[in-house]
């Protein structure tokens, strides 16, 4: 023979199955035709391919160690993979030896669960807690999850012999070529159930709707989650169970907006009390406590100054919204609408002209605002 296979394969005449196997790998992960463009890599690639596979086999082996030819029942490399070399051998080249191969386990972890929660914007604010109901597997309690009946237990599958998978055989130009799947009886396991619990049906679980208490901590806003460690879906077989995940809510309020930890509103007053000042009372967001004894902590007293103009903003420091996780609160933005009247009687209309007379406005010049001043007018002012 014009070839050695030991040398194709870089091992000695003593090396152990494991080392051949080994360097095999190696050499085809460096020489698959997929990977190395040289012109002689699919030539070196089948070389060290027959090498192995005659090294592997402990008849061949043996007939090669004699000086005979271990491939003359069949000759060639086609004859070679006939005979039974395994496609796991190359793919273990690429996907290395760590995958895990054999049953797996009837006992997993169960999936996360999100469940999207509707409060209010006070409880967003000051915090509360509240019970929810959710939908999810739960362990069977007739089985205790090992989805067995009774005292029976699961027994080895005829199919893959406990092995979880089975081999199928294609060919190809090579010959043929073995590749492992999951075992079409047993779904993978190694065992079937032959008497599965008439609850669960041999799944070790079943639905179940569940009430929950969390508490949501204060300064909480729309969209954050609150994770609930082990209260999700059970797994599989009676494992362990997943997190749930609350996705909060909030609901509009129909005074009051948020940005960040600061609350805004509108209030709309006559011109009068803003021409000649007042003090309204706000509702602030405490209002909608139930937990508060006295009265005076849900209103705030707001002085107007005279001469307030429409849009103006007035601001009460410490009303806004508690900080998540942080001390202190935001602030309390209040925006003046000023209200013109246009129901005047006879009697008001005399009043208001006297006003006009007495300020000299019966005939108004219109003040124009220098929008160049603004960002808007900066921007058209560069384009110009």
């Amino acid at each position: 023979m014009a070839q050695d296979y030991y040398d194709l394969l870089g091992v000695s005449r003593q090396a152990t199955p494991e080392e051949m196997k080994k360097a095999y790998r190696k050499l085809a992960r460096q020489l698959h035709p997929d990977i190395n463009d040289a012109p002689d890599a699919e030539d070196r690639f089948k070389e060290v391919t027959t090498a192995y596979e005659v090294l592997s086999d402990p008849q061949k082996k043996s007939v090669y160690d004699r000086g005979g030819d271990p491939l003359s029942s069949g000759g060639g490399m086609g004859a070679g993979f006939g005979q039974g070399f395994s496609f796991d051998d190359i793919m273990d080249a690429f996907f290395g030896a760590g995958a895990q191969r054999g049953p797996k386990s009837r006992t997993q972890r169960g999936q996360d669960a999100l469940l999207r929660l509707n409060i209010t914007l006070a409880e967003a604010a000051f915090g509360v807690e509240r019970e929810f109901k959710v939908d999810t597997a739960v362990t069977c309690e007739v089985c205790e999850g090992t989805g067995a009946h009774g005292t029976s237990e699961p027994v080895t599958c005829n199919t893959c012999h406990g092995h979880g998978d089975v081999q199928h055989v294609q060919r190809s130009l090579l010959g043929d070529i073995r590749t492992s799947r999951p075992c079409p009886t047993c779904q993978g396991f190694g065992s079937v159930i032959p008497d599965p619990c008439a609850e669960c049906r041999g799944d070790g679980r079943v639905r179940s709707r569940r009430t929950l208490t969390v508490d949501i901590p204060p300064g909480v806003d729309d969209g954050n989650r609150i994770q609930m460690s082990g209260e999700g879906e059970v797994g599989p077989g009676g494992g362990p169970a997943g997190d749930l995940y609350l996705e909060l809510r909030v609901a509009k309020h129909s005074i009051y907006t948020r940005r960040g930890d600061s609350l805004n509103c509108q209030v709309t007053i006559p011109m009068t009390a803003a021409a000649l000042g007042t003090k309204i009372d706000v509702p602030t967001l405490e209002s909608e406590r139930d937990d508060l004894e006295h009265e005076i902590e849900k209103v705030v007293t707001v002085d107007i100054p005279a001469g307030t103009q429409f849009g103006e903003h007035v601001i009460v420091k410490g009303k806004g919204v508690p900080r998540l996780n942080g001390a202190g609160r935001g602030d309390l933005t209040i925006q003046i609408v000023v209200k013109t009247p246009t129901d005047l009687d006879a009697e008001q209309r005399e009043l208001l002209d006297a006003l006009a007379k007495a300020r000299n406005e019966e005939h108004v010049e219109p003040l124009f605002t220098d929008i160049s001043r603004g960002m808007f007018g900066r921007i058209r002012n560069a384009f110009k």
